[in-house]
């Protein structure tokens, strides 16, 4: 059986779909191949917060990527809500970095001089004043840094926005089916053959492919840096008085939702295993009361483990594949998929449909890794 397309995506997580979305957006003809279900893999696991100063060491490139995802959002939000009619449960509520050990205060002032360039709003709280701001917190909190404008969102209500969004300006998913070879003329892919036996020809080809990228390496002569980094999480009961903000410290952040707060998580090299640890969970919870002694009243709701696309500088992969004229590149989002989901899908469906390159993903291309990225 054929059919055709101007874009093939593999891969149905928040990158893929929105990728789908944008491209539709411009009406182009565009089929999501997904192996399994759509948004069932990091895109689901993920806690969705848009806190982008975490990953960052103070202004650069990928500052201006994190900040310029971040600053969609807010604007994205409606604009998803009206166009899939699915509600995202955004919420901007703050959210406090803290420290327990006097000795890291020092480390936790460099970061907020690295970070005030960025141009969000912070305050620095010593542990009364970040007890006043967040009731909850433990005794032992000796300092804060307060940012009133991080916000958090349902991650798996933004995948289910992305896709049927998507499907509503016309794009195509097909579900439990897997990609098993490219069909290639010269430097140019030309359709793309799955496991129901089908080829589907295209003009481009987008691989959002996350934790599983480097599995399609050989197919163009390159290698693609991704690998998984597993991560648990786990949801506990809020307490009779409700946590209102999100919580950084000790490795580990508190994400309070309606009548649960999401505790994650663990950071763990194990291949492709997705299985639950005791260990992972008894982790999280203790790390959790540390911060919360409250939380040691809560009940352990539900838990679970996710995949994150690792690569080797914890940045993304975007932009055209080194020696191949109609494949590009759209991976190894790390933690940041949701947050980047909105620039990136603008981004990748603008050098799909017209070849130009956001000067804001340039520096995120594939070539970094090597100077021979290509090993055609």
């Amino acid at each position: 059986m054929k059919q055709a397309t101007d874009v093939v995506i593999i891969g149905g997580g928040v990158i893929g779909c929105a990728i789908a979305y944008y491209l539709c957006k411009s009406d182009i003809k565009v089929l999501i191949v997904e192996q399994g279900e759509i948004g069932k893999q990091a895109s689901s696991a993920a806690a969705g917060l848009l806190a982008p100063l975490g990953p960052l060491a103070g202004p650069g490139p990928f500052a201006d990527l994190l900040l310029a995802g971040f600053a969609l959002f807010p604007a994205l939000v409606r604009e998803l809500e009206d166009a899939s009619g699915i509600q995202l449960g955004y919420e901007q509520i703050g959210a406090l970095r803290t420290v327990r050990n006097p000795k890291r205060i020092a480390n936790l002032q460099k970061r907020m001089a690295a970070w005030q360039p960025l141009g969000l709003k912070m305050y620095w709280l010593d542990g009364e004043e970040a007890r006043k701001q967040e009731p909850l917190l433990s005794p032992d909190i000796c300092a804060a840094i307060y940012v009133p404008e991080e916000s958090q969102i349902k991650a798996p209500q933004v995948v289910k926005a992305f896709s049927l969004a998507a499907i509503n300006s016309g794009a195509k998913i097909g579900e439990h089916t897997k990609v098993i070879g490219v069909q290639k003329k010269g430097s140019s892919v030309t359709g793309v053959h799955t496991d129901q036996g089908e080829t589907i020809y295209c003009s481009h080809l987008v691989l959002a492919t996350g934790a599983w990228s480097n599995l399609y390496s050989e197919w163009f002569d390159i290698m693609i840096p991704v690998s998984p980094l597993k991560g648990e999480m786990l949801t506990l009961s809020q307490p009779a008085q409700s946590l209102r903000h999100i919580i950084f410290g000790e490795a580990l952040y508190l994400s309070p939702r309606e009548r649960i707060i999401i505790a994650g998580a663990t950071r763990e090299d194990a291949g492709f295993d997705t299985q639950v640890t005791q260990k992972g969970i008894e982790w999280l919870s203790g790390t959790a009361i540390k911060l919360v002694p409250g939380l040691k009243e809560s009940n352990r709701e539900n838990s679970w483990a996710g995949l994150r696309p690792k690569t080797p500088d914890s940045q993304p992969i975007l932009g055209a594949v080194p020696g191949w004229n109609n494949v590009i590149l759209a991976t190894g989002h790390n933690s940041t998929g949701i947050i980047l989901s909105g620039i990136t899908g603008k981004a990748i469906a603008r050098l799909t449909t017209s070849q130009q390159l956001m000067k804001i993903i340039e520096p995120f291309s594939l070539e970094r890794f090597s100077e021979n990225a290509s090993l055609r």
